[in-house]
């Protein structure tokens, strides 16, 4: 990579073009800054919206991992957290010397490390990312922490470039541990939520719940939370199943069973296989998961639920 290069002249290569790379894609696009995609959904039946996103934006798709490596100077890994460490494997042989490798994704410590060896090995700067809040309201500049001895050199181009950015260490794992600790407690409330909305919806006493939250927690919109928590492991719930298994290897490393992130994990599933088999219309479509009342959401779920035999 040409160190004479401002940060606005490098070219960015996204892999993954889901939701988060779209994003990205579109606020580096709009600077005038180069971008080039990668996603496994390419070439298959289920790329036709990536294409047509690349090509509204200007945006030029690679075929492969390394052929997106091969041209980028600045990489920005955003898959899911089961794959982040194949990505690096495959990126690592084509890298640029010297290129950034800027890892988004919701791993486990252990898991950022090993990618860390694979980049760095292959003459790359890898830097773990955690990204601290849902993304699309804050777009490119939602607060993220960095982590890793190159992290300090990478941020000021991350600023350059829009990204609203802070080091967390020089040492890997603990911008990632901060993450998977609020994970424990973000995911699993989105789980809570839908189990305990669904089963009070069930025996007819939601209204009765939300004015009790209310009462123990009047700083939070419980209707307005409900609704939005439904909507996003509707749409999003496979994503965060493996976020929170990640999460839960964090847990594990430090010899504490993680119960709780295993059962949030489990919820997550459950609605995203019920969401991938139609119950709540069709994935991708503009009213997919994003009913304002969680209640439509929940007589959903509920007519895939058997009731238990009166005790």
């Amino acid at each position: 990579m040409d160190p004479k290069l401002s940060p606005l002249e490098w070219q960015v290569g996204l892999v993954g073009y889901g939701e988060v790379g779209r994003i990205l894609a579109e606020d580096l696009r709009a600077q005038g800054v180069a971008v080039s995609a990668f996603d496994l959904k390419l070439g298959t039946p289920a790329d036709g919206p990536l294409r047509a996103h690349a090509e509204c934006h200007g945006v030029a798709l690679a075929a492969s991992h390394a052929a997106l490596a091969a041209g980028a100077d600045f990489i920005v890994c955003a898959v899911t957290a089961s794959q982040a460490v194949p990505v690096a494997e495959a990126c690592a042989p084509a890298l640029r010397p010297g290129s950034w490798f800027l890892d988004f994704n919701s791993a486990s410590p252990g898991a950022k490390q090993r990618a860390a060896a694979l980049v760095d090995a292959a003459g790359g700067a890898y830097v773990e990312g955690a990204v601290m809040t849902s993304i699309p309201p804050y777009r490119i500049k939602v607060p993220l922490l960095l982590g890793g001895p190159h992290a300090a050199a990478l941020l000021p181009a991350l600023t350059t470039l829009g990204f609203a950015a802070q080091v967390a260490s020089d040492q890997l794992g603990v911008a990632s541990a901060t993450k998977m600790c609020r994970s424990v407690m973000i995911k699993g409330l989105e789980a809570m939520i839908i189990e305990s909305f669904t089963a009070a919806r069930a025996y007819g006493v939601e209204d009765q719940v939300l004015a009790s939250l209310a009462e123990t927690f009047p700083g939070i919109d419980w209707e307005k939370q409900g609704a939005y928590f439904f909507q996003r492991v509707i749409q999003h719930g496979r994503r965060r199943a493996e976020e929170v298994r990640e999460v839960a290897h964090t847990v594990r490393d430090i010899g504490l069973t993680p119960w709780s992130a295993e059962g949030t994990a489990e919820r997550q599933a459950w609605v995203a296989d019920l969401a991938d088999a139609g119950l709540f219309g069709e994935r991708g479509s503009a009213g997919f998961g994003k009913s304002p009342d969680w209640r439509t959401e929940a007589d959903r779920l509920l007519t895939h639920v058997k009731p238990a035999k009166p005790r």
